[in-house]
């Protein structure tokens, strides 16, 4: 396809020169996709010449373009829509673009020259309770981001950072040692991250029922917060398990486990995986450790209390905590300690944190800090913020239990897929397994790709009925396309036509199979583009679009009733290469697709 592009713009140069008598740069020359409500396939918009050329719009096009279709092979038409020049490309064109598509080997990097090693940091769980729609979008997002920086050819390593400790983890094992009773994941009937959470909860209406009473003895609400005993004896908890008491650290290390299983079982379900874990409760002492060579380079300093602050005033920013008074860390502690093993594991030339965009400050004043202890992989930090996920009744809040539950959610996306395929019978021939499975594919896809569809910046509202909607502009919608295909794929077969044999080079193209080879040729630009914005969203309209232009192709265009051969040998051929198109796609997003339906 850029082979096309390339002849195109140096065919424009040599057009304008000898009509015009002038030079303008390749770079000035740029091509578009013509609208679909006009002939052609690229478009070239004249406005910007005129002042160089001495025209107008319409005379510079009309010029252009007839010189264009006397002089090169790969322009068989043109039509001028006011400042729009669209040209018309010749079928053999076509063909030449097509065979270089199927000559490309399956998976061959799209190259950018854009970083080579990357970390892509993602999930990042609290071990205080299960995995929430919020997390959805946070792995769904940094396991795409991952894999289409894969598909630049860079060597990507998918991490994930667990939040182990801290106050927070505190709060839920406090909880559980006054009001669990010895409860187990076995002996309650639930996952290990469902009960933690389930003591999380608890934490927080005890306390604030604490507080309330305090409240009404007369203190002032904000000391009552911190004065409330619930809240005292987490901070005491903290402040034993960092001294390594055992009793404490025995109970973190079995709610913890308890957790870990829940997590493990969450990811398998939602098709996310990791190369690299790393654990706060690793992480944080080396980080106090920065927070040390910080002082004694004179960039930080202690207040009287004997806390930790650094001053980012000169950045923009303000003052910030590094280390509390009684000697305890904060978030950017363990974060300053976390990106430093990174690099020390795998000296990386960028660092993605796939992280809401709620830290904006925070990940600014990570890097900042980083810049002043003068680290080199400082300026290799990038924040992939992300928009919230909000539902139609307001944000979700952890300690209220207002969350939709990420297990629940793809339990009922799944049912949802079930019943959605039930209804249009399109499970013939498969067996029990083999349809659940299915379900299963369906759900999940749909799922992803709601989520994926929205650019990452944007803060997005989940519907639940639109978001199981196998209908549209769906995951679904798309799987469904796969199959289509793989159904004709496997005809194809049975009437002995190859989709990998030679192609004529004169098959007359109709206007709908045209559309499909620049679809089909989009794919490396598209790739290319996904990975330097980081944004899975425009893998998933490229999927769409591609599926979209099939079905356009399928209903317009005969295929087994063809009764020329060559045409009906390139017909599958087109079907195959939009099959593996869709298929990579999907993959980069991470949505399976079937083979049968």
């Amino acid at each position: 396809m850029q082979q096309l592009e390339n002849t195109l713009k140096t065919a424009l140069g040599a057009a304008i020169q000898n009509v015009f008598g002038a030079e303008v740069p390749a770079a000035q020359l740029v091509l578009q996709p013509t609208r679909k409500d006009f002939a052609g396939s690229f478009t070239l918009v004249t406005f910007p010449f005129t002042k160089t050329l001495g025209k107008g719009p319409e005379q510079i096009g009309q010029a252009v373009g007839e010189w264009l279709v006397a002089n090169e092979p790969a322009v068989k038409g043109f039509n001028v829509v006011k400042g729009f020049l669209n040209l018309e490309i010749a079928d053999a064109e076509w063909l030449k673009v097509f065979e270089q598509l199927r000559q490309l080997p399956a998976g061959a990097p799209v190259a950018t020259g854009g970083p080579q090693n990357v970390v892509v940091e993602y999930s990042s769980p609290n071990t205080n309770k299960p995995l929430h729609l919020g997390h959805l979008r946070n792995n769904f997002l940094g396991y795409s981001v991952a894999e289409i920086l894969k598909a630049t050819g860079a060597t990507v390593t998918k991490a994930n950072l667990v939040n182990d400790r801290g106050i927070h983890i505190c709060k839920s094992m406090l909880a559980y040692q006054q009001y669990g009773n010895g409860e187990t994941p076995q002996s309650a009937g639930i996952k290990g991250d469902h009960l933690a959470g389930k003591y999380y909860v608890l934490f927080e209406k005890h306390y604030r029922e604490q507080v309330k009473q305090l409240e009404a003895e007369g203190v002032a609400a904000d000391v009552a917060k911190r004065k409330a005993p619930l809240m005292l004896e987490a901070q005491d908890m903290l402040l034993k398990w960092e001294a390594n008491d055992e009793e404490v650290v025995n109970l973190w290390k079995q709610m913890n486990g308890w957790v870990y299983e829940g997590f493990d079982e969450t990811y398998k379900s939602i098709g996310v995986d990791f190369d690299k874990y790393y654990y706060e409760s690793q992480t944080y002492l080396l980080g106090k450790e920065r927070v040390e060579e910080g002082l004694q380079k004179g960039v930080f300093f202690k207040k009287d209390d004997g806390s930790v602050w650094v001053d980012l005033q000169a950045e923009g920013l303000d003052e910030k905590l590094l280390l509390r008074a009684d000697g305890t860390s904060v978030y950017i502690t363990q974060d300053l300690g976390t990106a430093e093993l990174k690099y020390q594991d795998f000296h990386y030339d960028l660092s993605v944190y796939v992280i809401a965009d709620e830290q904006n400050y925070h990940m600014q004043v990570l890097k900042a800090v980083l810049a002043k202890l003068g680290k080199p992989y400082a300026d290799a930090i990038y924040h992939l913020s992300y928009g919230m996920v909000d539902l139609p009744s307001g944000k979700m809040k952890s300690r209220e239990g207002t969350v939709v539950d990420a297990d629940e959610l793809v339990r009922e996306v799944v049912e949802a897929a079930k019943q959605a395929t039930l209804e249009k019978g399109k499970i013939e021939g498969l067996s029990e397994q083999e349809a659940a499975e299915l379900f299963h594919m369906l759900g999940l896809g749909a799922l992803k790709y709601y989520l994926l569809k929205v650019d990452p910046k944007k803060r997005m509202l989940f519907n639940p009925e639109e978001s199981v909607s196998l209908e549209g502009h769906t995951g679904p919608f798309i799987q469904y396309s796969h199959a289509r295909i793989s159904s004709i794929l496997r005809k194809a077969a049975e009437q002995g036509v190859e989709p990998s044999a030679p192609l004529a080079n004169s098959v007359e193209l109709h206007s709908t199979e045209q559309e499909m080879i620049q679809e089909l040729g989009r794919y490396a630009a598209v790739v290319a583009e996904a990975a330097r914005a980081q944004s899975p969203a425009l893998v998933a309209q490229y999927a769409y679009d591609v599926a979209k232009a099939y079905n356009r192709f399928y209903t317009e265009v005969p295929i087994f009733i063809e009764p020329d051969a060559t045409k009906k040998a390139f017909r599958v051929a087109l079907s195959a290469q939009t099959a593996r198109a869709i298929k990579s796609s999907m993959g980069l997003l991470g949505i399976p697709v079937p083979e049968r339906m």
